[in-house]
């Protein structure tokens, strides 16, 4: 299955047979109380350096997130979209529960996006499917639905069944609907991560759709995240997931070196560049 996204100038390809795809995360107020103070005076000096920083780190897609307390994020999510496309040339995800926001950053995506996200909720199928369709957008299902978060991965499996149903009848492509099978923290539930990895063996086996998710969202209140962090990923790659939605300057090395095991990188030279790049950057 191919979700294909554009840029500008730039076609990426998340394949369920080919690397993995990496979005950035990091364009995102939350816990950074720097890009709130920027964002909240329209200067989008962080925002950028952000974008280019994660692209050098191995970002394939920009996640991009302007949500914080008292924001009009119908007006700063498109100026933020505007002032990135300017300065960068990838694929972006626009990153908002509200749809007029959504919409507004739809209409000046340069290219072709992914939408973060829709759900099984009747009001958010109603809402965001449409705009999906209305603008050729690829969009991300996430698996909850009007009954709340549910831990069965057999009911987050038939919640994107629901999803990609729904989609299809909307008129989006089969292959445009990438699911978020919900990753929880582990601290407050010892079988949270079993239950995202299930549900990412059943959507792979079953539906044979690109998947993503949060790579951090496992180890809230919890120490040495990034080793937990990494080892759910490596888990979670092998048993179906495409595009995680990370920190690419924590991420890549980890993603490159699954790519290469799995035999997704002929003669290893996805992880030879990136290695190179890396230590290219140390000396700068």
């Amino acid at each position: 299955m191919k979700t294909i996204l554009k840029s500008k100038s730039q076609e990426l390809i998340i394949d369920t047979e080919g690397p993995v795809v990496v979005i950035g995360e990091s364009i995102n107020p939350t816990r950074r109380k720097k890009l709130v103070e920027t964002l909240s005076l329209n200067n989008f000096e962080l925002a950028i350096q952000l974008a280019k920083s994660q692209i050098e780190a191995g970002a394939d897609v920009l996640d991009i997130n302007v949500g914080y307390p008292g924001v009009d994020d119908a007006a700063l999510l498109p100026a933020t979209v505007k002032a990135i496309q300017e300065e960068v040339d990838v694929p972006l995800c626009i990153d908002s529960p509200n749809p007029k926001a959504i919409e507004a950053a739809l209409k000046v995506i340069e290219g072709r996006c992914l939408i973060n996200s829709v759900n099984g909720e009747e009001k958010s199928l109603e809402a965001i499917l449409p705009l999906a369709k209305a603008y050729d957008a690829a969009i991300i299902g996430l698996v909850m639905d009007d009954d709340g978060i549910t831990h069965d991965p057999e009911k987050r499996l038939r919640i994107a069944e629901k999803i990609l149903k729904r989609a299809i009848k909307q008129g989006i492509k089969e292959e445009d609907v990438v699911i978020d099978p919900l990753a929880m923290a582990v601290s407050a539930d010892p079988n949270a991560c079993l239950v995202t990895l299930e549900t990412i063996r059943l959507v792979h086996e079953k539906l044979g759709l690109n998947i993503t998710q949060g790579a951090s969202n496992i180890s809230f209140g919890l120490p040495n995240r990034d080793v937990l962090n990494m080892a759910h990923m490596v888990l979670s790659i092998w048993n179906g997931l495409t595009c995680p939605i990370a920190n690419p300057n924590k991420i890549t090395t980890m993603v490159r070196a699954a790519d290469l095991i799995r035999a997704k990188d002929d003669y290893a030279i996805r992880f030879t560049e990136h290695y190179q790049m890396m230590e290219m950057m140390k000396k700068i």
